[in-house]
């Protein structure tokens, strides 16, 4: 039996999805990471913004807001980021390629070379 949070996964899964284990376990290690960075975010926002409260002073409650919104967002980037490699990491471990992620290349549409005739007769220009 493998678990899956706080649900266990038959063997029969497990045989037929080998790298589940592996892939469980990064998905943790990706939330527990976005979770410690908007802790980490918060105390660092809150702390450089308690620095410039001497020069500009504005409401706590503003401090406190800008922190958890500025540190929501880092937390969703980063999670976001660790959870895309988890996915590419099981892709891995069940069909042994890895994902191609880069842009996808714009072709450049040809020059016209004059008149042409559609398949109706008619001339496009």
């Amino acid at each position: 039996m493998v678990n899956l949070g706080l649900s266990k996964v038959d063997d029969h899964l497990v045989a037929k999805h080998p790298g589940l284990q592996r892939y469980a376990a990064c998905q943790s290690y990706a939330f527990m990471k976005g979770t410690g960075s908007f802790i980490l975010g918060v105390a660092t926002l809150f702390g450089i913004q308690k620095a410039l409260q001497r020069k500009f002073p504005y409401p706590l409650q503003w401090n406190l807001l800008i922190s958890i919104v500025g540190s929501s967002v880092g937390s969703y980037a980063v999670t976001r980021w660790e959870t895309q490699k988890c996915s590419d990491l099981w892709l891995l471990l069940e069909t042994g390629k890895v994902p191609d992620r880069s842009p996808p290349q714009v072709s450049i549409p040809e020059e016209s070379k004059g008149p042409e005739k559609t398949k109706y007769g008619d001339i496009m220009e």
